[in-house]
């Protein structure tokens, strides 16, 4: 955990530990879609920053908000480049296969990020033929946001390839954590960085549906914290979160990057930070300690976190 200074403020394990911010560096990645004027150049409402930064699952209303920023700026699901795949959303996707209906690029969870770079690409006057390309101007406005809000060289950043096609930032954890603390407390930094910081969290608070999807943890954290909690999850056992009120980010990663034991870690890190209360943690149960059963669908077991934050030195 870090404030808005990168003062390092409770740890557990290695803070300067590199690694790939995958889906969290989504919220960062919308800073640039905001601060160039694209937003609002094309009538972007709350919901629809909200899906920019989101891995959402691919339920109806998230395709309709997909749908209604390509509308706006006159471009088709197939300009997309994040290819298709089967929502998140296991209900829906099972009915898509029993009706035999194919996924489209727009329930790929990653199509608000790509559509943000389409509408960017387009506000910006450049080609969109190539947004994925390390060295088209909209992925050097995002690696460039990223640097400056994790306050790092563009050089030393790390650069992969994410899961949907497009560059992927390493960082230290650290870095990453300072990141979602200015997100959430923008003061310091100059305009229209700031407001463009503040209308990305008020979105997600006020849409926290639309940044992950119906019973996923980014959404029920934000419901049940009603907007004090702003929290992104990336694949790999990667979880950011923000906590405006203090000015905190915190940056939590599973050295294995399995997933099962990231939520009970986040949970366990907030309860520790006293940032939930104990009615707030009680609605969260089901992610705090996750009961395992075996293939029988017989109870064997739960995952509970058993270590202590502490103080840096």
């Amino acid at each position: 955990m870090v404030d808005t200074t990168g003062k390092v403020l409770q740890i557990l394990g290695d803070p300067e530990l590199v690694t790939y911010a995958r889906s969290t560096a989504k919220l960062i990645q919308s800073i640039p879609v905001l601060e160039s004027g694209a937003a609002n150049a094309y009538k972007l409402n709350d919901r629809e920053i909200a899906v920019l930064c989101a891995s959402h699952s691919g339920e109806p209303f998230h395709v309709d908000a997909v749908h209604s920023i390509l509308r706006k700026m006159g471009a088709t699901d197939d300009q997309l480049q994040c290819g298709p795949h089967y929502p998140f959303n296991r209900a829906i996707a099972n009915r898509m296969k029993e009706t035999g209906i194919k996924p489209g690029r727009v329930h790929n969870n990653c199509s608000g990020k790509h559509t943000g770079m389409l509408i960017l690409a387009r506000h910006l006057g450049v080609s969109s033929t190539h947004y994925m390309d390390p060295a088209h101007p909209v992925q050097h406005a995002m690696l460039a946001a990223v640097a400056d809000m994790c306050d790092t060289a563009v050089a030393d950043v790390a650069l992969g390839t994410d899961g949907c096609g497009v560059p992927v930032f390493g960082l230290p954890l650290s870095r990453l954590a300072l990141a979602y603390a200015r997100l959430g407390k923008p003061d310091g930094l100059p305009e229209p960085r700031a407001a463009a910081c503040r209308r990305i969290m008020a979105s997600i608070a006020g849409n926290p549906l639309y940044v992950a999807g119906t019973d996923r943890f980014d959404t029920r954290l934000i419901e049940v914290s009603q907007g004090r909690l702003i929290g992104k999850y990336g694949a790999e056992g990667v979880f950011l979160l923000s906590v405006p009120a203090r000015g905190w980010g915190i940056a939590v990663k599973v050295e294995d990057g399995a997933e099962r034991a990231l939520y009970p870690a986040v949970l366990e890190a907030l309860s520790q930070l006293g940032l939930l209360s104990a009615d707030e943690l009680a609605q969260l149960a089901e992610f705090r300690r996750p009961e395992q059963r075996n293939w029988a669908g017989t109870p064997v077991g739960f995952i509970e976190p058993v270590f202590r934050l502490r103080p840096r030195e």
